[in-house]
């Protein structure tokens, strides 16, 4: 009974340790993935440059809320505009809710009007788990130098309501202009919300 209550416990341990969320203004966890196009994507060869990482389960009303309004497309080419590189992450596990593979993953892109650089395809769940990534939609900010300068929710409306997209304060957007800037990120991190993410375990 303690040997498995102790196992139970360190299991948990385990989990929690894997799922938290990487460290503000420090290096963002390295990752290396298969993108939807054949390519092999590592943090390292954006060096240089800004980069984004979107989660995104295309079944998730939160997701489809962002993408039938036209704000995740709108906030994709406002990044793309100042030379972001844009990666949308699939964690959904084969056989979950939101899994695609290469094929599947790039006629949504098509069917949304979607503008990543890239679409990830993270089956096993290692870059959502380095990232500590919660739910979809949830995002990440990595500046030219590969530190992590912000993570959670695109917005400061936390609903499935397509109304809820007007008026909102787009976190992303917003630490995106002040590290172009060079200037402090005034939310550096928010409450990711959405749909939990698929993992397979």
């Amino acid at each position: 009974m303690i040997k498995t209550a102790l196992l139970a416990a360190a299991i948990s341990l385990a989990a929690n340790v894997a799922a938290a969320s990487p460290a503000i203004d420090a290096p963002a966890p390295a990752f290396t993935g298969t993108a939807s196009n054949g390519a092999i994507l590592s943090l390292d060869q954006f060096k240089g440059q800004t980069v984004v990482l979107e989660w995104t389960n295309d079944g998730c009303p939160f997701v489809q809320k962002h993408y039938e309004t036209g704000n995740m497309q709108k906030t994709q080419k406002a990044a793309n505009q100042v030379g972001v590189v844009w990666i949308t992450v699939i964690s959904s596990a084969p056989g979950k809710q939101g899994h695609a593979d290469a094929t599947r993953a790039n006629l949504l892109t098509e069917e949304r009007g979607a503008e990543p650089d890239f679409v990830l395809l993270d089956e096993d769940g290692a870059v959502g788990k380095a990232y500590g990534a919660k739910t979809t939609p949830q995002m990440a900010l990595i500046d030219r130098d590969g530190v992590l300068r912000y993570q959670g929710a695109i917005d400061d409306k936390p609903s499935a309501n397509h109304a809820s997209v007007t008026g909102a304060t787009n976190y992303l957007l917003a630490a995106l202009w002040s590290v172009n800037a060079g200037m402090p990120v005034a939310v550096k991190e928010s409450k990711p919300y959405g749909c939990s993410v698929k993992y397979k375990s």
